[in-house]
């Protein structure tokens, strides 16, 4: 009876480590996906900045075209 009692004991410990290393397991994948979830919003405001930039860029150039464009318009003009 004592040698059962024993076998019971020692397959309780190893079922609390198992659950012990399951909820260590979880609170790792937690940390984890929340590093990741930090991560994603810092990169998707990046692009927001880098889209916002290239949206200025690209309407400068624009302008610039039209700028160019009226130059040209100006020199055929003058030279007729």
């Amino acid at each position: 009876m004592e040698e059962e009692t024993m076998q019971e004991q020692t397959i309780l410990e190893k079922l609390d480590d198992k659950v012990s290393q399951v909820i260590q397991q979880c609170d790792s994948l937690k940390e984890e996906n929340e590093m990741m979830r930090n991560e994603l919003l810092t990169l998707k405001a990046e692009r927001e900045l880098k889209d916002a930039e290239i949206e200025r860029l690209s309407e400068e150039n624009t302008m610039k075209d039209l700028e160019i464009e009226e130059i040209v318009s100006k020199i055929e003009n003058i030279l007729g």
